[in-house]
């Protein structure tokens, strides 16, 4: 069975860091290109950072509002995708969740909820 679970989240001061860890299982994970994706309270789902499969090179891309923050990386002989989130603010209180996809085909993870308190 597919398995992508998301965790590391929770409580964490502005100006505070996180790092958060998506584990996978049931599929090739360095054939996958991965992305973090994030659902705050009421809003629609937005994309967060996005790495590339090592089929080539790792190439990363990551939103504006949180470039020079956020970092994607991924370790495939663990199997795990990872976010470093620094400097947080209160308005990355969010759901994050995890992402694979490849051609023709795509999973999604269970999110790891992300809490900044001001």
């Amino acid at each position: 069975d597919v398995q992508l679970q998301a965790f590391g989240g929770g409580l964490v001061q502005t100006g505070g860091s996180l790092r958060l860890s998506c584990t996978a299982s049931g599929f090739t994970f360095s054939h996958y290109a991965f992305a973090w994706v994030r659902q705050a309270p009421g809003k629609e789902r937005e994309g967060v950072s996005c790495i590339s499969s090592t089929d080539g090179i790792n190439m990363t891309y990551t939103e504006d509002s949180m470039k020079g923050r956020f970092t994607i990386s991924r370790d495939n002989a663990k199997k795990t995708l990872y976010l470093q989130m620094n400097s947080l603010k209160p308005e990355d209180t969010a759901v994050y969740y995890c992402y694979a996809e490849r051609i023709g085909n795509h999973y999604w993870g269970q999110g790891t909820l992300v809490t900044v308190s001001s």
